[in-house]
């Protein structure tokens, strides 16, 4: 058969399984990642049906996933929002970084990891999943909530703090020298802070350049300046996703909302395609081993993001209701986590990394939703009460 008629039957059949999947997550009221994480692990080595020949294919189409990603998310915020956050919730955003990267961190140097791998474990343990907290709010009616602004500024402080860890992570899974490494990680951080600099004094000059009262016109000039950002922070030893992000952050207001709406189909495609990658590169066979350490993991991960949002919410005078609810909704992790562990795993930090963050993924993705469903009953009982 034709190579490229294998390819789009591979990759026809792909998407098709992932669009039945995400019907399945839709009516169970739970988020289609770990279901994608799932597939990837069925469809690659090891798994019940490997692919043969779309697996390059994909690996392309994973990498515009993680740049359309980490766009839509830069879109979500603007540069002032950024500053004012990192001001207002410094100390509790310390604690959310000090709480959560600890437990991934401590874990990789007690296995015998090293410190690059437990560089990257930081990392996969620390980030909230932005996408699924943010449906979790939305679908639980959380939105009007006091405490919701306050689990809002730690994702926005976080999503500022992986701005600042990708280029350092991939520095370090690169293997640079003290010096070259010390070079790229200024590389990055000029390189962010002119941008947010450029985005608060000149944001409207590249809003102008970027809007187009046409639909198709924006979509191209959007996708096609992240692109090429991504693409010159790529060749500047700074993570592609980081350049997205930034691109993201310096357009705002009505463009920016103009643009997640005709993004976010195409992300949602190329999001579904880069975890079926993820679960392509990690053998099924290998995640048994680890499945303990990975609920172990979990189980802390949930206690000390729980205790993080009580500490955020207990200092913005909420109630112990809305304290709970704080915690409970940074429990989720996802796409940054992924990505994190993806940078890791094909920089062969550790062969057992991808096995363990993808287990651990697939609990945390998928019990930290089912555990605010279950407690809002409660939640409301004791409202009720009160």
């Amino acid at each position: 058969m034709h190579h490229t008629a294998i390819i789009f039957l591979e990759f026809g059949a792909v998407l098709l399984g992932l669009g039945v999947l995400g019907a399945l997550a839709l009516r169970a009221g739970i988020s289609p990642i770990p279901l994608y994480l799932i597939a990837g692990l069925a469809f690659g080595t090891g798994g019940v049906l490997p692919l043969a020949t779309s697996e390059e294919f994909i690996s392309i189409g994973a990498e515009i996933g993680v740049v359309l990603l980490l766009l839509t998310l830069g879109l979500e915020y603007n540069a002032d929002e950024l500053v004012s956050s990192l001001k207002g919730n410094a100390r509790a955003g310390i604690v959310d970084l000090v709480l959560n990267a600890a437990p991934g961190a401590i874990l990789a140097l007690m296995l015998g990891w090293g410190p690059v791998a437990a560089l990257a474990m930081a990392g996969v343990t620390y980030a909230t999943s932005s996408g699924i907290t943010a449906k979790v709010l939305s679908d639980l009616g959380w939105i009007g909530n006091r405490e919701t602004p306050t689990v809002l500024s730690l994702l926005v402080f976080e999503d500022l703090t992986m701005a600042l860890y990708l280029p350092i992570l991939t520095a370090t899974l690169a293997g640079l020298s003290l010096v070259s490494g010390a070079v790229t990680v200024g590389i990055a951080l000029a390189t962010v802070t002119v941008v947010l600099l450029v985005a608060l004094r000149f944001g409207k000059w590249i809003e102008a350049f970027v809007a187009s009262p046409n639909n198709e016109v924006l979509l191209l000039k959007v996708v096609g300046l992240a692109l090429l950002v991504a693409g010159i922070a790529q060749q500047l030893q700074v993570s592609a996703a980081v350049g997205a992000f930034l691109v993201g952050i310096a357009l705002s207001g009505q463009l920016a909302h103009d643009a997640q709406a005709l993004l976010a189909p195409l992300r949602d495609l190329f999001a579904a395609v880069f975890f079926v990658f993820f679960g392509l590169q990690t053998d099924p066979t290998k995640i048994l081993p680890v499945a303990g350490i990975a609920a172990t993991l979990a189980l802390v991960s949930m206690l000390t993001k729980l205790a993080t949002g009580i500490y955020a919410a207990r200092r913005a005078g909420i109630s112990k209701a809305g304290q709970a609810r704080a915690g409970i909704a940074l429990v989720p992790r996802g796409e940054f986590n992924i990505v994190i562990a993806g940078l890791a795993v094909a920089a062969g930090a550790h062969p057992d990394l991808g096995p363990l963050a993808a287990a651990y993924v697939l609990i945390l993705a998928a019990f930290g939703p089912l555990a605010a469903k279950l407690v809002q009953p409660l939640f409301e009982a004791i409202a009720k009460r009160a």
